[in-house]
């Protein structure tokens, strides 16, 4: 028998509804993880500085203190620590905000087990993975994307990208002028459970031009293929 004594991984979820908090310790602590809570926002730093989890579970809404969004703007300035938001309201607007927030993913409640630690799987499977770098830098016009540093410059500026926006940048760098395919891009930088998650891509494209392209309505470098994907135009790449 093996006595060598395992590390959980350590899951928070700040959440102010108990009903909420036990469905998640109840299913998390079962496939193995450690779960611990907070019941508002104006806590939660404090408990994720103290107690260094691998994930939280975030909620939107708080009576007190900053909402999700807010908070996890907070966490973003020191923290790349993967965040899922939990909302009860999955219009595109408020993904998009999470998104913006720099979250890596969302859960729209109700939600059952499965659900819940699929996602909570992909997640931590897709942040710690290491980054495989093929080559170190790639230049297209006044595009530059250094793979080792993770750092971007678009027309003579450092753009900040969130972790996803510069994996799923990554993926169209080293596949210039090539249509990729919107299933193999989301199976390459979110996993094979969001193959059919056509939102997610085109939620990440939409603030990869905002930040890349000149006119993100007209734009130069990532064009989309109707029906089939995006491509990363590069005619010096021909």
């Amino acid at each position: 028998m093996n006595k060598k004594s395992q590390i959980k991984e350590k899951i928070l979820i700040v959440e102010d509804q108990p009903q909420v908090i036990r469905l998640v310790t109840e299913v998390l602590r079962a496939v193995g993880y450690d779960v611990i809570a907070a019941t508002g926002s104006e806590n939660a730093v404090e408990m994720l500085v103290g107690e260094q989890p691998s994930l939280i579970l975030l909620d939107i809404m708080f009576p007190r203190g900053p909402d999700g969004f807010e908070l996890c703007r907070q966490i973003r300035q020191f923290s790349d620590l993967p965040v899922i938001m939990l909302t009860a309201r999955a219009r595109d607007n408020d993904i998009l905000k999470g998104f913006d927030a720099g979250a890596d993913d969302y859960l729209t409640k109700p939600f059952n087990a499965k659900e819940l630690i699929a996602r909570v799987q992909a997640v931590l499977r897709r942040t710690r993975q290491p980054d495989k770098i093929i080559t170190t830098s790639f230049r297209c016009g006044d595009l530059i994307v250094n793979f080792a540093r993770r750092s971007v410059q678009a027309y003579g500026k450092e753009v900040s990208l969130t972790r996803t926006e510069f994996s799923l940048l990554r993926e169209l760098a080293l596949n210039p002028n090539r249509v990729m395919l919107n299933q193999d891009l989301l199976n390459a930088v979110w996993g094979k459970e969001y193959r059919d998650d056509i939102d997610y891509l085109r939620a990440y494209i939409h603030y990869l031009r905002l930040k890349l392209e000149k006119d993100p309505s007209h734009p130069h470098y990532i064009v989309t293929s109707p029906g089939a994907g995006y491509m990363l135009v590069c005619p010096d790449n021909e």
